[in-house]
């Protein structure tokens, strides 16, 4: 651990919350229909859009024809994607001819991209035509993030409403994060990361000749060819909508998507930015700020907990390499600590930090490989995911699942207390908490059953590269990443195999959706309920306390159902590697 590194990370911290309030501001603006400063050029597109698509924006839904609205969206959205890559070898913008996708890896592509998690079996460059990529894959990273933006805010309007019917209209709340906030955001990311070298052409794959075949005249039989496209725009709605799709295989440790120090900080910003920020939406839109703030610092404390467990596992040597001698100290001439499966681009500090904002947040997207990090080093990006990706997490989807969260801590302090729970005003009660416990059951259901049946299966285990404990990690963080709409990978597991195909594409499924229709029904409900007013026996839900028992709860639900399963990977994997050091130094 350098000094140099540890600035790198403050820093980081400290841009992001910069930049976080403001947006958040804006955003609570955005959604509470009042005017904002690009009002005036994009309110007349907003409702030209609702014009063409007969969109009737001022209709004030329930929750059921909310949640239905939002299912048929995405419904299209699936059988469109799947479409269009199974006839992609006959559709334009394919200067490689490839040819179409199967049926099996469509399919698990088509629900990755619509849930929002862009898990990927297959590689960019050799599967995707620029038509795919641009307008199958590149249109869900837009909407899929606005869909998890628009059921955040229809959770946050039931809070805030009282005796309503109704918590607003899907498809404004869809077009308004489309239009006035992922579309800005994403230009202003596209042009600075062009800027720096990240590739934006339609032209053809670049042929060249290696120094040996110039120098013999003997050209290679087989062209060598530099893989191209229009990457740019994908890479800032992948990182700003907590997508995470690489345009290509290695995703953002390939030098055409990630090419410097400066466009890794800025792609690492754009991937907790917006989920930062609305927790200021939140607390704006609830009049009372103090909310986004506990909030906040929840998922804060977790974060930078996390952040410290990864980067100093990262800058220690793995005990077999120390006990050869190898120097370890960081220097001019080298980076130190655990190089392994990092770029030199961005060393410990960076690959650390991207590593545990990537699976903090729902977003799949990695610029080092994590197979090849030391065994607790990668126990953290799993770890997050299995706490059900609330710390930041998805844009929208990340916030609401943290309310669940808090929905259950101020139950639980009720029943101690012997009170009616409230939050916010609104009291908790039989229906919001059967419907928060169906948000916080199906991922680990989906995760340790989705495990279980893979390694119990030839088909499940032949996918794998390594054996023992770190073989069952590879599997472990393969549902993990599907089961919370990650959508990252660990390596060293071939997915892209009809069994893996299928059934993740079933966890990515069940994870979204099976836990964004029952938090639209507390949003319903509570919109239907009078807000209480405050009396002495009032929990606060905004202080140091409800921080405390928020972090609590979650670390509880989320580590604590995941520990037999971790002790069979990440764990037993270093207690096994710290022994065989111990019996290395013993036998010397």
């Amino acid at each position: 651990m350098t000094g140099d590194g540890i600035f790198q990370l403050l820093l980081y911290l400290v841009v992001l919350n910069l930049l976080a309030l403001p947006l958040g501001r804006y955003m609570a603006r955005v959604f509470s229909s009042e005017p904002t400063w690009l009002s005036l050029l994009l309110a007349p597109l907003e409702g030209l859009i609702y014009k063409i698509c007969r969109i009737n924006h001022t209709q004030d839904m329930g929750w059921k024809l909310y949640a239905a609205s939002m299912l048929t969206f995405n419904g299209f959205g699936l059988f469109a994607v799947y479409l269009i890559q199974r006839m992609q070898n006959v559709l334009p913008l394919n200067p490689q001819n490839l040819g179409a996708v199967s049926a099996d890896s469509s399919l698990n592509t088509a629900i990755s991209f619509v849930s929002n998690t862009n898990w990927q079996g297959y590689g960019g460059e050799v599967t995707m035509s620029y038509f795919t990529q641009m307008i199958g894959l590149n249109v869900q990273n837009f909407v899929s993030a606005a869909t998890g933006i628009a059921c955040l805010i229809a959770l946050v309007r039931g809070l805030v409403r009282q005796e309503s019917l109704g918590i607003g209209n899907f498809w404004s709340d869809m077009v308004k994060a489309t239009l006035y906030v992922l579309l800005p955001l994403s230009l202003v990311v596209s042009i600075l990361l062009s800027s720096q070298g990240v590739v934006q052409t339609f032209q053809p794959y670049a042929a060249y000749s290696t120094v040996e075949e110039i120098k013999s005249a003997k050209p290679s039989s087989e062209p060598h060819l530099i893989a191209l496209g229009p990457a740019a725009s994908q890479i800032a709605i992948k990182q700003l909508g907590t997508n995470g799709g690489g345009f290509f295989n290695v995703n953002s440790s390939h030098p055409l998507e990630n090419p410097n120090p400066l466009t890794n900080f800025v792609e690492c910003i754009s991937i907790l930015l917006i989920s930062a920020a609305l927790c200021h939406t939140f607390g704006k839109m609830v009049n009372d700020l103090r909310q986004g703030w506990a909030v906040l610092a929840a998922m804060s404390v977790i974060f930078l907990a996390s952040l410290a467990i990864c980067f100093t596992s990262e800058s220690s040597l793995s005990p077999a390499l120390s006990a050869l001698g190898v120097d370890a100290t960081s220097s001019t001439m080298q980076p130190g600590g655990n190089m392994e499966g990092k770029e030199t681009r961005f060393g410990i500090a960076n690959s650390a930090l991207w590593a545990t904002a990537t699976t903090a947040a729902s977003n799949g997207s990695v610029n080092s490989m994590h197979d090849s990090y030391n065994p607790i080093g990668g126990l953290v990006p799993m770890l997050l995911m299995q706490l059900g990706e609330v710390i930041y997490g998805g844009v929208g989807s990340g916030l609401y699942g943290m309310l669940v969260f808090a929905i259950i801590t101020v139950f639980i302090a009720g029943l101690m207390v012997g009170r009616t729970p409230e939050y916010l005003g609104k009291k908790i009660e039989a229906f919001e908490v059967k419907m928060s416990s169906l948000v916080i059951l199906f991922p680990p259901a989906v995760v340790l059953i989705g495990t279980a049946i893979a390694v119990s299966l030839e088909v499940g285990r032949s996918s794998v590269l390594n054996s023992g404990p770190h073989g069952f990690s590879e599997i472990l963080y393969a549902f993990s990443s599907a089961g919370n709409n990650n959508g990252s990978a660990f390596a060293g597991l071939n997915a892209n195999t009809p069994f893996y195909n299928y059934a993740l594409g079933i966890a990515m499924f069940i994870a979204r959706y099976w836990l964004v229709v029952p938090v639209i029904a507390i949003a319903g409900s509570l919109a239907r309920k009078k807000r209480s007013p405050e009396s002495l026996g009032t929990m606060p839900t905004h202080n140091a306390l409800f921080v405390s028992l928020l972090t609590g709860v979650v670390l509880i639900f989320g580590a604590l159902t995941f520990v037999p399963s971790l002790a069979l990977g990440p764990i037993v994997e270093h207690l096994m590697m710290v022994s065989d050091l111990s019996q290395g130094v013993s036998a010397k």
